[in-house]
């Protein structure tokens, strides 16, 4: 039996600090410690800055408090984990069981999603408390389960903690879509200055196409729907060489992009219409220049860094205006894994999206990190994907139908979080997602390389 005090070695690092990255089946108990120590410490730095009327505020039903987010992902390690595979573990609250379980109907009933906002008690130091009991458990149980038990928790821990990392990014989106509302324009963040440069000028990168493998293989983690690898055929296409630009929305938005229906889907449509769509979310006027509420606060929109904030509807229709379209994620996949995971995440400090840099002339830009990029990729299963059993197995499966993929993660992505085999997944109409667009073209379209 190891000692459990022992192993509680700290891990807390600054904020964004790349982190090990653990295997799918991580056999290093003291990695997994440190991992496990510096991605709850990382949750509450990102909630430091926010007092207890903040992390309440809930500002749609698509949004949480910051308060259930941290709850939640607390919950995900005692439902998961300790109840089945630590001995004499005591929930702090049985209460929780129901207030803070997300969508897995195999653990029983939940609070309505709509509704967390209302969850005033327990209040932010109970959630604290409730952390602090779910840690040291944890801890213990790292420490001192048997190798049969730890054969089935690792896999799971290395889960859990790539589900919080998920969680940190929300709980930015979410924070900053509840200060949009404040006439105020709270900043969670000081206003931190990015290198003043001016974007490259767009490229176009070939690839003969052909028949490719995409998706993940390997000991290292990926989320279920990552795989099985296989095999796709893609027609010979151009990818550009960097993001869209603020700017250059600005040139679709002069040219009446939001008023021209033949620019986009039907939905999307009916989105602008029904919405009020007529510029990125969070982006306003003030003594007419145009300002985004950032994380901030309110800024004036720099034109050189990519654009923000916009739905797959809005992706769609710049890149039609564009005369080109999106990439398929195929496509994003095979320019992508040729690169290190490097870019614009969290731990840059900005929160922000930044200006391409051009320093990478022989490959595609941006790939990782600032926003994440819309595909025109419907999110289905890979062909042979089967969720595995029980609740875990609710975690991406069911949700396959009517969103689609996004690729390469964003100025709020945790550093180790993301790699190029990740698919990301929204509805199409949802705008206070870190994301952005890469154009691609068919190889015949006539544009420069």
């Amino acid at each position: 039996m190891r000692d459990a005090g022992a192993n509680r070695r700290s891990a807390v690092t600054s904020l964004g600090s790349e982190p090990a990255i653990l295997d799918a089946h991580p056999r290093d108990r003291d990695q997994v410690l440190d991992h496990f120590n510096w991605v709850r410490g990382e949750t509450e730095r990102l909630a430091a800055p926010l007092s207890a009327e903040d992390q309440v505020v809930q500002s749609m039903p698509d949004a949480s408090p910051t308060k259930w987010h941290r709850a939640h992902i607390t919950w995900f390690f005692e439902t998961m984990i300790l109840r089945d595979f630590a001995p004499g573990y005591a929930p702090l609250d049985p209460h929780y069981l129901f207030l803070f379980n997300s969508y897995y109907d195999a653990v029983g009933a939940r609070h309505p999603r709509p509704e967390r906002g209302l969850l005033t008690r327990p209040t932010a130091d109970q959630v604290k408390a409730y952390r602090a009991h779910v840690d040291d458990a944890m801890r213990s149980l790292i420490a001192g389960a048997d190798e049969a038990t730890w054969d089935k928790i690792a896999p799971l821990i290395a889960l859990g903690l790539h589900h919080e990392q998920q969680h940190q990014e929300l709980i930015l989106m979410d924070i900053l879509h509840a200060f949009s509302f404040n006439s105020v324009a709270p900043a969670y963040q000081a206003y931190r200055a990015s290198p003043a440069r001016k974007t490259p000028e767009l490229r176009w990168f070939d690839h003969d196409g052909g028949l490719v493998e995409i998706g993940h293989e390997g000991s290292e983690f990926a989320f279920d729907n990552e795989g099985p690898r296989h095999s796709v055929h893609l027609a010979p296409f151009r990818l550009a060489s960097r993001l869209v630009t603020n700017g250059e929305w600005k040139e679709f938005m002069a040219d009446n992009g939001y008023g021209r229906p033949e620019l986009w889907l039907s939905d999307g449509w009916a989105a602008v219409g029904a919405e009020g769509w007529d510029a990125p979310l969070y982006w306003q006027t003030v003594d007419d220049e145009w300002c985004a509420m950032s994380l901030s606060g309110l800024q004036q929109v720099n034109d050189q860094a990519p654009v923000c904030h916009v739905s797959l509807y809005e992706a769609d229709a710049y890149a039609r205006w564009a005369g080109k379209r999106l990439p398929r994620e195929g496509e994003w996949e095979v320019f992508a894994r040729e690169q290190p995971v490097a870019g614009n995440f969290v731990g840059s400090g900005l929160l922000r999206t930044a200006p391409a840099t051009g320093e990478t002339p022989d490959q595609p830009e941006q790939m990782f990190g600032d926003v994440w990029e819309w595909t025109q990729s419907p999110y289905v299963p890979y062909p042979g994907f089967k969720p595995v059993s029980g609740a875990v197995g609710e975690y991406n499966g069911k949700f396959m139908a009517n969103q689609f993929v996004l690729r390469g993660g964003a100025c709020v992505t945790p550093e180790g979080h993301t790699r190029a085999t990740y698919r990301n997944f929204f509805y199409p109409a949802m705008r206070w997602v870190f994301a952005g667009v890469r154009l691609a073209a068919d190889a015949d379209d006539g544009v420069a390389t």
